[in-house]
Formats: structure tokens, C-alpha cells, sequence
């Protein structure tokens, strides 16, 4: 029986103070769910008895199958203390690694979470990632240490065993939420000190720092999780019971006589009890003795389960009746120890009461939020609070305040759009119907029986059959009519909606200020919206009226058609929702792609993106069974990206529609999705599509037998680069040190460029400050086409500096010397792990100097031309020789770059002679130059000769001549990759597997199979379990979780998460060469290597030449008589 109706919701948001907004956050199968399902049995929307085991959180077909959640979905329960009564809006999130981006969307709507621990398997990779996550987002954390009914059946641990095992476990979580804890310390006092610096320069310069400085006055004693502050339970999900230590002394003060707050210190902690004194003690003083957790709490329970799994039938009885417990004949005669055990501890320790007292005492509610916090979400990019308009600033005060008065600022964030079927909406559901209704329709059957009885004797009448089939046709119109008329307006709507498509989206969203009502028209802002740039296009500024609002970039405006209460897998319809609520609102997905900001005024910003932890990697191509069916496919994946917040949905060069996910079973998930719910056709999938990098490295000292390459194998290796010289086409020079210098094809103007390898450490540098580099990209090409719209903010300017140090700091000696300084642009795509530096002595431009540099006179003969340069260098950096994949950890130094007289001329022609010129060809100057259509002419004829005569033809920055030179620059770029050593780098995922020591061979056996490589295993402490973490390509990981699962029968499973790109080793090109090759390898190397093999798949894949031997007629010679 339901305890709260909608109406008793409604009356509870409205006190904001008693709002409690959680997620449940956890390791995959650390029983989350089981755990949400005792809290929803609390308020009777499920049984008590199947709480567990129905697993209602979980409403999606096949996350019953799998036992695992894939998406966050949100109720709201009641809880009553006292005489406060509490709202908790509890989001339950899924801990698949695949599914982590679920995680972030409710991590941002809450203000507090649970943090689930497993008591068995302990602390784990997601248990460190989620806790990450809350932690960023600045929520605060409480934890629940489950499954202690494990410590009992299954490891048969004493009381006193299983309580340092549980000291041993909240040692490990203090420690994850101390390391955070420092990196953020540690981190503020480096931002106090360079402002200090910038205010002040140093007035002592004998100051001595140490790293731990700021750490000891900063106060951390509220982050730890220990039992006496009440931040900890420990339950048994299933069993249904759970206690904080609160709830025992509260019974032993009265028992023993102790005050309750001596017995709330010492009843965590190594103090032991001298019951004839009734003095609490140190252990220390007397060995041997036990701990009060052990001999008040764990035994008790530890002597229960020892009764009821022997059936101990009389100890049993007097543990109830000592207890004061009733329990049902059904339960007491039950044959299965658990339901015993289930029916006696649920009433003597309810889980959901020790679970919801610590949420409500313990997290904030939305009152509580941290003015850090909502700076923090206010501030995009890399602006600061200060830089905000004033505006904006103002709208701190309403996030604290949380008003509800109709003159607050409506502020809602939705965070992900989830579709529902349309008949699960509330006013699409089959009403209950009145008594009268009942009796009508009872009526109306019993007269079509009595006419198809006389019709059936042939006495049918016609006037009654044609009642009859009016009749027959009434009932959808009729039924409505006994009741209001709102209803009636609404029951005929759901049929055309039906029709053309069955999902609707709801918004997953939280009200961060005012009142959101019904039918009320607000703002939706994108996350490229900026209130700066909206004071510019609107002259009246924030005030202005909203009909007449010219139109401005990434802001829109819609209405809220409807707001609904989340009920697990009910919609509750709504009228208004006050501030600090969880709410979904409909009819916004025409507005909102993944997640927005929605505000009742223009001065608000969007808030911060949300951070995914998994980068989606694994990319499929999808086309339908039957190509006809191709607009509801692509009309079916637009849905999808807009169901789910870590998909990616993009249409390659080659038209192929790919799908990127975060792993296996989120693609699986995908795949099924469009199936069966958004586009409803078969789909042919094709194997994953693995991105791989290109690079070059030094050249070997080694060969492949390990010998070194000495002067005896000279000659072969001679041969060999003489071969591969052999590729690089006429008219191309090559020096030795591989510098390529290469002429447009009407010789107007001459590369010369080579390609060096980036040490790893700066490749790593460029990955991690990409958004930096975007900004730095964004803010020159702003500046020159002379919009000054964003002045660089001081703390972005320190940021770019910091950078630049950090790339000097790598980039040492002498081949690097002022390479950081020449650096002209990065790549691909201007924001990439690759290099442009220019060496040319003509021509200077730098990435960092910006603008500064195009001041120069020299720089003006070039400065047309040089973005001709970058696009070519974009464009090779973009598909690399080998496979056409990007490149990554290159470095391309343009060394010199000549520009013949006429193509200067007609640059400087172009600047209208700003400049002398000055390589003292004036005379030249005074000839008429041809018209364009000549030179184009000429251009296509003879170039030589008009340059040889002196008739310039003029060249343009965006003629022909510059589409040469972008192809010409192209070239020489991947001429100087292919004359250096090329590898394939592979993308890297880290695997951490949780397996029982006698698996471990097996384990061990799949990971060298797949080409995986074990970092390191350790034994945890008190139980069998070995945890082992590894890497392994993403190549080779398709099928990895099934085959390690089939090997180990399901005692060990892995966790996948993308890391890194790593080189692979073995050279793609490589042939024998040298005598002890040959001996080891013989002349055809049969045993194709690694990189070969991924690099013919991949060109297999794009249609490229692959160089392979085919054998055509095969003929093989038949004996007659048969093999025995």
C-alpha cells in the first residue's frame, strides 16, 4: 500500500529546508539497487518481502536480464524523524565503467550522495571514480559499508576478524578522500601564491616553502568517514538490516549505565569495556580483550545468524523475545535461514530508518549548497567569477537562498534527457473507472449479446442492428462523457502521437531557484550561450522585453508544457515545483540535445559541462537491412543521441553512419535501443572500427634478433633504404639526415621541411591542454579579422605562460633549441598532439606572440601565404602515410621556405605596395601585369618561361596558387614521414580484474593471449581475492569480458576504461635484411608482425591499396587411395 499520495509530495517540496537531494553511488554489483529497494519498501511502494529481489529502480528490460543498472532514474520517498518530516529525492546510478556518464548527470542534481562499499571485495576502481566525481561536483559524501552478512556466511570470519577487516576497508576509503583532499589544498595555495605574487613582489626573499604548507591550518576532520561522527552504516542490503553505531549506544546507556555521548566516542576504536567498574578502558592495558564493537554489536548479530542457519530453534526464541520482536508463523516455519533472518533483523534493525536518519542529519540540503559550489558552476571555460557581469554575479544570491517568491529568478539545469514510452505518461493512462461507467458498460454488453442472439435466429430487425453498430461504435467516445470535461479534451490525444512515434523525452532536471510552473515561458540556454556576448546584440541589455529580443546566438525560448513527479517507473503530473527539487519536465525535445540551462532571465550563464570519467571509444557503422529504411535509421540514431548523454552519432566522410560508445556493453545496449525502441528496423553492424595513431620514433640500435646493428650488416641496410628511396618520386630531394625539399608545380615557391619525433612527455602535455590551445586558436583568429572580442583574462594569460614553460622545460638541447618559440601551429584540427615550427628566416610567426609578430615588414611578403602552409600541415597531420589515421607526436620543422619574385610580387602587389621590395627587383614593377584570365592561362601554360622573361603573373592568397601550395606542403609532410622510422600507435585501454587465486592461470592465459600486459597484482588483505591491473589494446578487447568470464566460470570480471595510445613496437615495413634475420626469420618472414596486421585491416577498411600475396589456382596433387 502506498503511505504518500502525490498530494503529500507536493505539500513536502515545499519546504525547501527539509529537501534532501542523493544518489547512490558504487562498484558495479556493490548492491545499490538492492539497497534503493529497501528504502522504497519503507514507504510501501513495493513489499518489504521483495525488496531485493524486484530490483524496481531497475525498469528497462535488459538490466533485469543482466543484473546490472544502465541509467540513473529518480524517486521521491518520505521519511518522517520525530516531528520534522523529510523529502528525499534518491537517484539510483548505475556503476558499470561503461555506464560512468549516467553517474555525472546525477551527480550534478544532487547535494549529497551515499557511497555503497561492498564489505567483501572492499574499495574499487569505480569506487575511486565515483567518489572522484562527488568530489569534484562538491557534494558531500556519506558511506554505507554492505553486504556484512558475507563476512559472516561465506568467509566464516570471527567477530573480532571482521572488525579490522571493516577498520581495514574505511582505512582505504579516508585514504582516496585524503589524497583529493591534499591535490585540492595543495592546489588553492599554488593559485593564493601566484596572486600574492602578482599583488606583491615578494617583500622576503628568505622564505622557505614546504609542500605540506596550507595543509595543516586547512580543517579536513568533516571529509574522514568514521562511525562516531555518524557518517558511516553498516547493513546487509538483503538481509534487510543495517545499524549506525548511534542506535546501539542509545540502547547500551540505558543498559549499562554510560552516558550516551562517553559510549558514541568508544564504541568505534580500540576501548574495551571493565563491566564490574563500568569504566570504559584503552586496550592497550589488558591484552586479549575485545573491542566494544565486537563484544556489544558483532556478536549479537554474529550469534543470530550462528541460531537461525543451525535452526537452533529455542535459542531463536529467546533472541525474539529478549528482543521484543513478533514474528509470523510463515516466516518462523519458513525452511529457507534467510527469510528468518530477513523477518526477525528488519524489525530489530530496519535498514531504510539507520539509512535515511544518517541522510537526513548528516547531507545537506539544497539551503546548505556552498557559495564555492555555485561559483563553480557559473563559471564556464576558463572564466572567473570576478569576470562575470554584474548581473550574473547577482544571481549567487538567489542559488543560496533557493526563493521561492515570484520575483526569484527561475533557474533549473536539466542534466539528461531520458525517453519514456508515450503510454507511460500520465495523462495517456487508462483512467479507473466511476461505478456509473462500470454499470453503462455492463448495460451496453448485455444488449450486443441479446442482438447477436436474434441475430443469429434470423429475427434480426434493421433498425436495431444499425442501433447495434452505433453501438458498437460509441464506447471510445462515449466513455468519457460521465466525467469532467478536462478529461475528455485529453483521452483522444495519445492516438495521433502514437502514430507517429511511440517515445516521448522527458527532461532530468533540478530547480535551482523560483518556482517552476506550468505553461511558464523561459529561456534555454546552450553551452556556448554567454551573457557577455548577449549585452552586446541587445542594446537595452538584461531588461529588455522578451517578445521584441533580436535573435541571439545559442539561446531560445520555449514553455514548460508539463512537469512531472519521478516515481521510479511512474509519472506524476505536477503543477508547480518549488526550488531545490528533482523534477522531469516534458516537451522540451525539440530545445535540448543532451543537457542546457534553462533561466527565466538572459543574465544567467550556462552552467559548467558535465565531466564524463569514460571517453566513448568504441565506434560501429550502421546501415539497415534494407536500404529504403534509411530515413527512420538516421531518424532512429537522432533519438538515440538525444537518450543518451555519453553516445556519439556522426556521418564520416564515406557517408557511413557511426556510432561511438564508452564500451561493449553500453554499444550493446545502443544497438538494442534502435531496434527495438527509436528507429524499429533491422540494422547490419560492422566490426568495431578501431582508431589507431601514426608516429615515428628514433631509428633502432637494435634488430630484430637483438643483435646490434654494426658495420657487418651495413650493406643490407643500405639496400634497403635505397628501396624505399625508390617510392619518394622525381623532383623531390632527400638529404640524409631526412630533410625533404620539395617545389609547387609551377615552381613558384620551395619547401623544406622534416619530421622529428615529440619525446612522449610533450605529446602528453599537448593531449592534456588541448581546450587550452582551442582557446589560444580561437582568440588569434578573432584578433585577425580585427574582432578584439574576448581581451584575454589574467588567468588564462597564466595558464598559456604555464604551458609554455612546461614544453620548454621537455624540449631540450640541441636539435630542440628555440623550437617552443617558432612554434606556428598545432594539429589536426589547429588543437591536436602535433607541431608546425617554423625555422625559415624569412618568415616568423609564432603561436604565442599572436598578433605582435604580423606587425613586421618582412612578415608581410609571407603572411597570405602561410596560411596556405597551416592548412597543408592540418591536412597531413589528419591522415597520416600508412593507414590515413591521424598522426600524433610529431614535430615538423619548416626549415626554409623560398617564394620565387613573382610570387612576392604579387603579394606585395595585393598590400598595395605597403612595402619596398626588397629583394631590389624594382624594376619589375613597372610593366603592366596581365589580366586574370590571361594569367590563369599562363599560369597553365609555361610558368617557367613567363618567370624566365620577367612577366610576373600576379598570385593570389586565394588563387590557384595557394591550393598548390596547400597540396605541395601536404606532400612534403608525409615525404618526411616516410623517409624516418613509422610506427602504429594503438589505443590502450587499463584493465582491472578482480579474481580468486585459483583462476589466476586462466586469467593470466586470456590477457597473453590478447596481447594484454599485467602491471601489477595484489592480494587484498583478509580475503582470496587478487586484483590485477593491466593494459590491454582496444583491438583486442571485443569479446574480452564474455571469454574471461566463460574461462574463469564467472569468478572474475574485468573493468575496462581507456588510458592511453601506446607505440607498438614492430616496424609495419619491416623485412629481413641482415644474415642473422634471415637465419632467425627466413628470406619471406612468414610470421607477419602485429602492426602489419592492424595496419592491413585498417586500409582493407578505407579501401586502400593493400600489398598482399593472393594465391590464384592452387592446384593440389589428389593420391588416389585414402587417408587411413
Amino acid at each position: 500500500m502506498v503511505l504518500n499520495g502525490v498530494d503529500k509530495m507536493s505539500q513536502l517540496q515545499k519546504n525547501t529546508a527539509n529537501i534532501r537531494n542523493i544518489c547512490v553511488l558504487a562498484h558495479v554489483d556493490h548492491g545499490k539497487t538492492t539497497l534503493a529497494d529497501c528504502l522504497i519498501s519503507s514507504n510501501g511502494i513495493i513489499s518489504s518481502r521483495l525488496a531485493g529481489k524486484l530490483r524496481y529502480m531497475d525498469s528497462r528490460e535488459d538490466e533485469q536480464v543482466r543484473g546490472i543498472t544502465m541509467k540513473s532514474s529518480a524517486i521521491s520517498l518520505h521519511y518522517a524523524e520525530g516531528n520534522e518530516e523529510y523529502l528525499i529525492n534518491l537517484i539510483d546510478s548505475p556503476g558499470h565503467v561503461d555506464f560512468s556518464s549516467e553517474v555525472s548527470t546525477a551527480v550534478r542534481i544532487c547535494d549529497g550522495c551515499i557511497i555503497v562499499v561492498d564489505a567483501v571485495e572492499g574499495v574499487c576502481p569505480q569506487t575511486q571514480a565515483v567518489l572522484r566525481q562527488a568530489w569534484l561536483e562538491n557534494i558531500r559524501p556519506v558511506l554505507v559499508i554492505n553486504k556484512i552478512d558475507r563476512l559472516i556466511v561465506e568467509l566464516k570470519f570471527t567477530p573480532q576478524e571482521a572488525y579490522s577487516h571493516l577498520k581495514n576497508i574505511l582505512e582505504q576509503i579516508n585514504a582516496l578522500t585524503g589524497t583529493l583532499f591534499t591535490s585540492k589544498v595543495l592546489e588553492e595555495r599554488a593559485e593564493r601564491e601566484t596572486e600574492s605574487q602578482v599583488k606583491t613582489h615578494s617583500e622576503q626573499g628568505d622564505q622557505v616553502y614546504d609542500w605540506s604548507t596550507g595543509l595543516e591550518d586547512a580543517d579536513d576532520s568533516q571529509l574522514y568517514f568514521s562511525p562516531e561522527q555518524g557518517n558511516v552504516v553498516f547493513t546487509s542490503a538483503i538481509d534487510g538490516w543495517g545499524f549506525g553505531i548511534e542506535h546501539f549506544a542509545r540502547i547500551y546507556s540505558q543498559k549499562i549505565g554510560i552516558r550516551k555521548e562517553v559510549l558514541l566516542k568508544t564504541l568505534w576504536g580500540d576501548y574495551y569495556i571493565n563491566m564490574k567498574a563500568k569504566k570504559i578502558m584503552k586496550v592497550d592495558q589488558a591484552k586479549g580483550k575485545k573491542p566494544l564493537f565486537v563484544q556489544l554489536i558483532l556478536e549479537n548479530i554474529w550469534s543470530l545468524y550462528d541460531a537461525v542457519l543451525k535452526k537452533d530453534k529455542e535459542k531463536i526464541d529467546k533472541i525474539v523475545t529478549s528482543l521484543g520482536l513478533r514474528i509470523g508463523a510463515r516466516e518462523a516455519r519458513h525452511s529457507d535461514p534467510k527469510v528468518q533472518i530477513n523477518a526477525i533483523c528488519s524489525q530489530w534493525l530496519p535498514i531504510s530508518h539507520a539509512v535515511l536518519a544518517m541522510v537526513c542529519q548528516k547531507l545537506p540540503s539544497p539551503l546548505d549548497m556552498t557559495s564555492e559550489r555555485v561559483e563553480k558552476l557559473l563559471c564556464t571555460g576558463s572564466q572567473t567569477f570576478e569576470s562575470l557581469p554584474l548581473e550574473t554575479q547577482a544571481l549567487k544570491a538567489a542559488f543560496m537562498k533557493c526563493g521561492s517568491e515570484d520575483t526569484a529568478p527561475v533557474i533549473i539545469f536539466v542534466s539528461k534527457m531520458f525517453a519514456v514510452d508515450a503510454k507511460a505518461l500520465p495523462q495517456n493512462k487508462p483512467r479507473p473507472l466511476t461505478q456509473e461507467e462500470m454499470a453503462q458498460r455492463r448495460e451496453r454488453a448485455r444488449q450486443r449479446h441479446a442482438e447477436k442472439l436474434a441475430g443469429a435466429q434470423g429475427q434480426a430487425p434493421q433498425g436495431s442492428t444499425q442501433d447495434g453498430g452505433a453501438l458498437l461504435a460509441s464506447p471510445q467516445g462515449d466513455e468519457p462523457r460521465g466525467d469532467e470535461p478536462d478529461v475528455a479534451s485529453v483521452s483522444p490525444q495519445p492516438v495521433p502521437q502514437e502514430e507517429s512515434s511511440q517515445e516521448a523525452f522527458i527532461a532530468f532536471a533540478r530547480v535551482f531557484s523560483g518556482i517552476a510552473r506550468r505553461g511558464q515561458k523561459i529561456f534555454v540556454l546552450g553551452p556556448k550561450y554567454s551573457p557577455v556576448e548577449f549585452l552586446q546584440r541587445v542594446p537595452l541589455g538584461f531588461s529588455a522585453p522578451r517578445e521584441d529580443l533580436p535573435p541571439v546566438p545559442h539561446m531560445a525560448c520555449c514553455t514548460l508544457e508539463s512537469l512531472y513527479l519521478l516515481m521510479g517507473r511512474e509519472l506524476e503530473d505536477l503543477e508547480e515545483v518549488p526550488p531545490g527539487n528533482v523534477l522531469g519536465i516534458g516537451g522540451l525535445q525539440d530545445f535540448i540535445l543532451k543537457s542546457a540551462t534553462l533561466c527565466s532571465l538572459p543574465s544567467c550563464p550556462p552552467f559548467i559541462p558535465l565531466n564524463f570519467e569514460a571517453t566513448p571509444i568504441v565506434r560501429v557503422a550502421i546501415e539497415p537491412k534494407h536500404p529504403s529504411e534509411m530515413p527512420q535509421l538516421v531518424k532512429g540514431m537522432k533519438l538515440l543521441n538525444q537518450a543518451d548523454p555519453c553516445v556519439q552519432v556522426l556521418i564520416q566522410e564515406t557517408g557511413e553512419h557511426v556510432l561511438v560508445t564508452a564500451g561493449e556493453v553500453h554499444l550493446q545496449r545502443c544497438l538494442d535501443d534502435l531496434r527495438e525502441r527509436f528507429a524499429k528496423i533491422h540494422i547490419s553492424v560492422s566490426e568495431p572500427i578501431i582508431p589507431f595513431r601514426e608516429t615515428i620514433t628514433k631509428p633502432p640500435k637494435v634488430d630484430m634478433v637483438n643483435e646490434e646493428i654494426g658495420r657487418q650488416q651495413k650493406v643490407a641496410v643500405i639496400h634497403q633504404t635505397k628501396e624505399e628511396q625508390s617510392k619518394i618520386p622525381e623532383g623531390i630531394h632527400v638529404d640524409s639526415d631526412g630533410l625533404i625539399t620539395i617545389t609547387t608545380p609551377n615552381k613558384l615557391a620551395t619547401l623544406s621541411v622534416r619530421a622529428i619525433p615529440l619525446p612522449e612527455e610533450v605529446t602528453q602535455i599537448l593531449e592534456e591542454n588541448s581546450d587550452l590551445i582551442r582557446s589560444m586558436e580561437l582568440l588569434t583568429s578573432s584578433l585577425n579579422e580585427g574582432r578584439n572580442t574576448q581581451a584575454l583574462h589574467q588567468k588564462t594569460q597564466e595558464k598559456i605562460w604555464e604551458f609554455k614553460g612546461k614544453l620548454e622545460q621537455h624540449l631540450t638541447g640541441r636539435k630542440w633549441r628555440n623550437t617552443v618559440d617558432q612554434i606556428w601551429s598545432f594539429g589536426p584540427r589547429k588543437c591536436g598532439p602535433n607541431i608546425l615550427a617554423s625555422r625559415s628566416e624569412d618568415f616568423q610567426n609564432s603561436v604565442w606572440s599572436g598578433p605582435a609578430g604580423r606587425e613586421s615588414k618582412e612578415a608581410g611578403r609571407f603572411r597570405d601565404f602561410g596560411n596556405s602552409i597551416v592548412s597543408g600541415f592540418q591536412l597531413a597531420t589528419l591522415s597520416g602515410p600508412m593507414c590515413e589515421e591521424p598522426l600524433m607526436g610529431v614535430c615538423f620543422v619548416l626549415e626554409k621556405w623560398e617564394l620565387s619574385k613573382c610570387a612576392e610580387q604579387g603579394s606585395s602587389d595585393k598590400q598595395n605596395q605597403e612595402e619596398c621590395d626588397p629583394t631590389g627587383e624594382g624594376q619589375e614593377e613597372g610593366k603592366t601585369c596581365p589580366s586574370g584570365s590571361e594569367n590563369q592561362e599562363q599560369q597553365d601554360s609555361h610558368s617557367e618561361e613567363t618567370s624566365a622573361k620577367g612577366e610576373s603573373p600576379v598570385t593570389d592568397c586565394y588563387g590557384p596558387f595557394s591550393g598548390q601550395l596547400i597540396a605541395t606542403m601536404k606532400e612534403a609532410c608525409r615525404y618526411a614521414l616516410q623517409v624516418k622510422p613509422q610506427r602504429l600507435m594503438a589505443a590502450m585501454y587499463t584493465c582491472d580484474i578482480m579474481a580468486t587465486s585459483d583462476v589466476l592461470g586462466r586469467v593470466y592465459a586470456v590477457l597473453s593471449k590478447r596481447e594484454g600486459r599485467v602491471l601489477q597484482e595484489e592480494m587484498k588483505e583478509g580475503t582470496d581475492m587478487f586484483i590485477i591491473k593491466a593494459v590491454l589494446p582496444v583491438a583486442e578487447s571485443f569479446g574480452f569480458a564474455d571469454e574471461i568470464r566463460k574461462r574463469t566460470s564467472g569468478l572474475a570480471s574485468p573493468q575496462l576504461v581507456f588510458s592511453h595510445w601506446e607505440v607498438i613496437p614492430s616496424d609495419p615495413f619491416w623485412v629481413p635484411t641482415t644474415e642473422e634475420e634471415y637465419l632467425h626469420f627466413g628470406e619471406k618472414a612468414d610470421s607477419e608482425n602485429q602492426a602489419r596486421k592492424y595496419m592491413n585491416a585498417v586500409r582493407k577498411r578505407k579501401g586502400l591499396y593493400v600489398e598482399e600475396k593472393i594465391v590464384e589456382h592452387a592446384e593440389k596433387q589428389r593420391t588416389l587411395s585414402k587417408n587411413k
